[in-house]
């Protein structure tokens, strides 16, 4: 085994060291947030269908970043718990892993996008317009996701090793390239054909693919505290099993999230494709308040992995209570954008005189579900940093299966602005759940430390 020197994780003050690793990720994702909303913001220019055809394509998408970010847990969690416990050789292996699950993983979802996305489509019985922009937008952009697929895996295992700064230019390379190219290729300037809603798609995966290329060089060429070992590689199940025990809960967390808008889109296309709208156009605007809180996550986590590795009890601690604090401030300062200014919000994304009307009573209403959610989403990182990663797929699964989506269907049944509560009371329950489960964890992991 080979011994490697102790990492900034163990001895730097646990609050610059929260600051100084999230701070990259959260502008990372705050760029990321941007562009999904520049995205949405020029698809709504060609008009409702189009707006209408990428909300409904959102559970697609999101079920592909659910694979390749719970992939990218298990990997973090892993390769941050090896170096905690010094063993150098074990942290390259789950490395190489990562990017052999992440080539597996976009094969799967390429042949899933040139078989399965008009089955999908046709669950929601939209308009024949809605339909075709829908399937022409979601195969490019699943058939092409290799890129995001390697790009993800390369980010968490640099920021396992406590590396914040390349996985932050990887992000933005990938967004700023995306925000350049949707105008060019939807509307049809500088020469290149108009391509509409099939333009966004191709400027997303382009943007993705530049980085996904970026990023194996550094990966391959740069010396990192872990490194990607191809030659004489032979897939080891004991450590995929291992990368999966921590990814396997995050993974199915995010596609539950997936299936959930699948079925609460459903719901509310009984109402009116603008209900289906106003869903997508809340789905982008809370990116900009919860992909912070993710990004203080990608900070925090390899931290609660390596001191928990290193047997440092104060110092986990501390990550998880600083980092709650942190998280709360975020989500506050989301909740009063959303009361404040949800006209405003909404009008973003030229919102109709009907969309109005369902989306500001919406925005405040969800919005309330912010504040719990912060505890819950710091809770949960504190699980999977620590290799307990069921306990947030049990916390995920009675938000969103057994609380949201049947008082979501139960409330439809008195109107429309009752299924928004859905939101706000599944994170009040979920918090106190996660709170519970912290107890029993602390009890019989961490208070021997």
């Amino acid at each position: 085994m080979e011994q490697i020197k102790e990492n900034k994780m163990g001895t730097n003050p646990v609050f610059r060291l929260i600051i100084s690793m999230s701070l990259p990720a959260i502008f990372s994702m705050l760029i990321q947030s941007m562009y999904n909303i520049v995205d949405s913001i020029f698809v709504a220019k060609i008009g409702e269908d189009a707006l209408a055809a990428v909300s409904l394509a959102s559970p697609v998408q999101f079920l592909l970043i659910a694979f390749g970010v719970g992939t990218g847990v298990g990997i973090n969690s892993l390769i941050s718990r090896r170096l905690g416990e010094k063993n150098r050789e074990a942290a390259d292996s789950a490395a190489t892993h990562g990017l052999f699950l992440a080539v597996v993983t976009w094969a799967v979802f390429a042949v899933l996008g040139l078989v399965a996305v008009r089955p999908f489509f046709a669950l929601f019985h939209p308009t024949e317009q809605v339909m075709g922009l829908g399937i022409a937008y979601t195969q490019i952009v699943m058939v092409f996701s290799m890129g995001v697929f390697v790009q993800i895996i390369c980010e968490r295992m640099l920021q396992a090793t406590g590396n914040m700064i390349y996985p932050m230019i990887f992000q933005l390379m990938g967004a700023v390239i995306n925000i350049i190219l949707d105008p060019i290729l939807i509307f049809g300037l500088l020469g290149f054909p108009k391509l509409g809603v099939a333009g966004a798609a191709i400027a997303t995966v382009l943007g993705q693919i530049i980085a996904c290329i970026f990023s194996l060089y550094i990966v391959l060429t740069k010396d990192h505290e872990v490194s990607i070992q191809l030659r004489g590689f032979r897939p080891q199940w004991e450590i995929i099993k291992q990368i999966y025990v921590v990814g396997a809960p995050s993974i199915v967390m995010q596609s539950v999230g997936s299936f959930l808008l699948m079925a609460i889109n459903g719901i509310l296309i009984g109402f009116s494709q603008a209900a289906v709208s106003v869903m997508g156009v809340y789905q982008k605007l809370q990116s900009f308040v919860f992909m912070p809180v993710f990004g203080l996550n990608n900070g925090v986590m390899p931290i609660m992995g390596y001191n928990f590795g290193a047997r440092k009890k104060e110092r986990l601690l501390s990550a998880l209570k600083i980092g709650g604090l942190l998280a709360l401030g975020i989500m506050f300062l989301g909740l009063l954008i959303f009361w404040i200014f949800p006209r405003e919000l909404l009008m973003i994304f030229s919102a109709t005189p009907e969309m109005l009307e369902i989306g500001i009573p919406a925005l405040r209403t969800i919005s309330l579900c912010f504040v719990p959610a912060a505890l819950g989403i710091m809770v949960s990182t504190f699980f999977q940093g620590v290799g307990n990663g069921k306990y947030s797929l049990y916390i995920s699964m009675l938000r969103q299966v057994v609380i949201i989506l049947p008082v979501a269907y139960l409330f439809s049944k008195i109107g429309l602005s009752w299924v928004w509560w859905a939101y706000p009371i599944a994170e009040g329950v979920s918090l106190i759940a996660s709170l519970l489960l912290f107890l029993k964890l602390y009890r019989a992991k961490i208070a021997d430390l």
